[in-house]
């Protein structure tokens, strides 16, 4: 390996590092970053890009407390649906605007039959319950099974974290 591709490993460590508990919360935060760090903004930028493309890293958004904004209710509806369609379906359930997030998980059967997950949130359970039946709707008949669960306190959400 040569010098120059430590030092940029290094510097796209530094940066992550620098972002694990978030983008400084200013108008340019890669501006910022890269004042940081002393590089420009566009590297910031291409850095990111590049991390990822290549899957270094999964995705640069907005992580909200649900509960600040007023979503007190939270739901992540588990459901039993063809193991052959669950990219598919999975991939038009995340699409829905009030879906947070949407993921395939192996069933454990017999106790566990559900193998595609999608969390929603409201204001009530009530209304957690409504976004849940038009899941249900869009599946169909490809779903199986179902069942929500409601978060029942508030845990610490981090991603993953590497050491300095």
């Amino acid at each position: 390996m040569s010098a120059a591709v430590a030092a940029d490993d290094e510097l796209d460590r530094r940066l992550v590092m620098a972002t694990q508990s978030g983008l400084p919360l200013v108008p340019r935060p890669y501006h910022q970053l890269g004042e940081q760090l002393g590089i420009p903004a566009d590297e910031v930028m291409r850095r990111f890009r590049r991390m990822l493309d290549s899957g270094v890293i999964r995705r640069i958004g907005a992580v909200p407390n649900h509960y600040a904004i007023g979503y007190t209710a939270n739901g992540m509806s588990v459901w039993d649906v063809p193991d052959e369609r669950v990219d598919e379906l999975g991939g038009r359930i995340g699409a829905l605007d009030f879906v947070s997030h949407c993921y395939h998980r192996p069933r454990n059967p017999p106790a566990w039959p559900y193998n595609l997950f999608a969390m929603t949130h409201g204001s009530s359970r009530q209304e957690v319950l409504d976004k849940v039946a038009r899941i249900a709707a869009l599946l169909g008949a490809d779903c199986r099974a179902s069942d929500v669960l409601f978060s029942t306190k508030i845990l610490k959400k981090t991603g993953l974290r590497i050491g300095g």
